[in-house]
């Protein structure tokens, strides 16, 4: 079965990475493997679901007005 929507979070780009290790609930981790499976479906490309938690976490961060607002002053601060 295809789907013709499309996801918040797109092809995933290639990039370089450094691992991080965290608990979440176990709903949360079903979540992640049901959205790993519709955007396996949704790009014709397999995905694990911890693959796709670091692009979730940046599209959010780069949506978050509060933190983009607190970002920029903090960039802007003098050392």
């Amino acid at each position: 079965m295809s789907t013709t929507k499309k996801l918040r979070l797109g092809p995933l780009p290639k990039s370089e990475s450094v691992k991080l290790t965290f608990a979440c609930p176990a709903s949360l981790k079903a979540d992640l493997d049901c959205y790993a499976a519709l955007h396996a479906q949704t790009y014709g490309e397999p995905v694990d679901a911890v693959a796709l938690i670091p692009h979730m976490l940046e599209a959010f961060m780069a949506r978050d007005r509060g933190f983009k607002h607190g970002n920029k002053n903090e960039k802007a601060a003098p050392v």
